[in-house]
Formats: structure tokens, C-alpha cells, sequence
């Protein structure tokens, strides 16, 4: 049996110490591949369309080019890179601006070690990732006043899109058009309160609808 490949990673951090950190504890784990690191948001998306790693662990604050932007262009452009961003901030400014630009996770740097390896897995394979508290602000950020229940369908969509399946793919297992996909979700958007996926998911468990 041959192993799985290792999950190939950019780190961007303005910090050079903390750079290091991460590639040193990284590439002391089995399953991990650092391919390069950037210094800030511009240089990320310069490095990430030369390198095209797997998952890229993104800071949010740096000069010469934020985090956010760096999301938005990446997914402007198509990336295939799974962005978890990791950072000292959770704070509501930060997190909402970076879920709904594209980011796939967030991780605050105090994580122990096991945690974020399991982020880096988990956002690999396109699920969405919140360290707790970050979870809870978003909830509590994008709470709808009203509680309308999804349809069974509209629960099916759902629960696919947690898993990190894309649109054509739930097209796909549904039997269904990619047309019928985008209506399903902007009415389960409309019930739940949210604008983007990562919000939805967030939302879903925490009214028990997930998991």
C-alpha cells in the first residue's frame, strides 16, 4: 500500500521567527511539505501561482499587503490552494472579512501543535475549519432572527457543502442541475442567515442542524 502524498504547504507570515517556527514544526511531522514561505500578502499570491501548494497557512496583518486581499485575489483568480488562515486576531473585523473572502479555515496561533496539523489536514481536504472561539463569533456575528427549517433537500446541499464538495460535484451526487445547486443555497443562505458557505456550516451546528 503506498502512502498518502504529503500535503505541500506555503507559510506567509511577516514574522521571519515565526516562519521558521512553523516550517521547523512542520517539517518535523510525517504527512507535511513545506514549499515556500512569503513575507506578505503580494508575495503569497506571486509564490502561491509558482508553487501551487495544497494549503497555504496565511497571516492577516502584514505590511506590504494583507491577508484578506491576498484571500480575494487568490480566489479571484482561481487558486486551487486552500487558504487557513492562522493569526493572533480573532476578533470580528478580522475573521468575517477573511471567511468571506475565500479562507477555508481560521486558526489562531496559540493552537497547540496537533490542532493545527489537523487543520492543515482538515482544510486539504476542503473542509472548513474555526478554532472554537472564532466559531462562536461567527455565529453570533451572522445569527438570523428567524428560524425557518430547511426543506430535506436543502439539508442534502448542506451537509454535502460541509464536507467541502464543490457545486458541480453536488450536481452531481444529487442528480440535479448546477443551476438548481445555486438556488438551493441562496434559499438556505436566506433561512440561515448567512452570506457565504463557511457561515452556513458554522450556523448549521451550531442550531444542531449539522452533526
Amino acid at each position: 500500500m503506498t502512502a498518502d502524498p504529503a500535503i505541500s504547504l506555503l507559510i506567509v507570515d511577516d514574522h521571519p521567527v515565526v516562519r521558521d517556527g512553523l516550517r521547523g514544526m512542520l517539517e518535523s511531522a510525517p504527512g507535511f511539505r513545506v514549499l515556500g514561505e512569503a513575507a506578505d500578502g503580494v508575495e503569497a499570491v506571486e509564490r502561491a501561482a509558482g508553487l501551487d501548494p495544497d494549503v497555504i497557512l496565511m497571516d492577516l496583518r502584514m505590511p506590504g499587503g494583507s491577508g484578506v486581499d491576498a484571500i480575494r485575489e487568490l480566489s479571484r483568480r482561481g487558486a486551487r490552494a486552500k487558504v487557513l488562515v492562522l493569526t493572533t486576531y480573532d476578533t470580528d473585523s478580522d475573521t468575517l472579512p477573511a471567511i468571506e473572502a475565500g479562507a477555508t479555515g481560521y486558526l489562531l496561533k496559540d493552537a497547540p501543535r496537533d490542532e493545527l496539523f489537523t487543520a492543515v489536514r482538515a482544510a486539504a481536504e476542503g473542509r472548513t475549519v474555526l478554532s472554537p472561539a472564532v466559531a462562536s463569533r461567527l455565529v453570533h456575528a451572522v445569527r438570523a432572527p428567524g428560524k425557518e427549517p430547511l426543506s430535506a433537500r436543502e439539508r442534502e446541499v448542506l451537509a454535502l457543502v460541509a464536507k467541502g464538495t464543490s457545486n458541480r460535484e453536488i450536481a452531481r451526487e444529487l442528480f440535479i442541475s448546477e443551476a438548481t445547486v445555486k438556488t438551493h443555497l441562496t434559499h438556505l443562505y436566506a433561512k440561515l442567515g448567512v452570506k457565504d458557505r463557511a457561515a452556513a456550516v458554522a450556523v448549521a451546528y451550531d442550531r444542531k442542524i449539522l452533526g
